[in-house]
């Protein structure tokens, strides 16, 4: 069996998440897989998502802060062993920041080498991100500016994947790949 790179795309409490960790147990077997988690703690909303996700996850499983550098969380990772990103928009806003919006050098500095290194990975990547731009155009340069990154980023990653979906009411529609 290949290796798969897994994208499940959808909104707040649409089902990915479970699809994510249900996938990465799935593709681990009887071993273990890597969580390399992307939200930062500090609002209190925030916080109890981060402990009932870590609650869900196997106790096993190494969990990496991922912070400003995914390339480097994936390259930490045992290569063979599968790794679930959940979820990757945190991660993305987290590059963007609160400054004035430029995300050409995002999508071709920290975005292209985190995907170079997923894509050179030989074990099972599993990612898990919010689809942010089926609603309003924002009015706020910054939240526009987010919107086209996440979209992009998106696309680039969905490009790469062998299988994509997208999480409506708890249910998976198949972009691409096999299911």
């Amino acid at each position: 069996m290949a290796t798969p790179l897994i994208l499940a795309l959808g909104g707040t409490r649409s089902g990915k998440s479970r699809f994510g960790l249900a996938t990465t147990t799935q593709l681990a077997g009887d071993g273990r897989a890597w969580f390399l988690a992307t939200a930062v703690a500090g609002d209190p909303e925030l916080d109890d998502r981060i402990r009932r996700h870590r609650a869900e996850r196997p106790a096993d499983w190494p969990t990496i802060e991922v912070g400003a550098d995914l390339a480097s969380a994936v390259a930490a990772t045992e290569p063979t062993e599968p790794i679930l990103i959940d979820g990757l928009t945190l991660w993305l806003a987290m590059l963007l920041g609160d400054e004035e919006p430029t995300i050409d050098p995002i999508l071709d500095g920290p975005i292209a080498a985190a995907y170079r290194a997923i894509a050179a990975r030989p074990g099972p990547a599993i990612i898990v991100s919010d689809e942010v731009g089926l609603g309003i155009v924002p009015m706020h340069p910054n939240a526009r500016a987010y919107r086209d990154l996440v979209g992009i980023a998106h696309q680039r990653l969905a490009a790469m994947a062998d299988e994509a979906y997208l999480f409506v009411a708890g249910l998976p529609v198949t972009l691409k790949g096999p299911r």
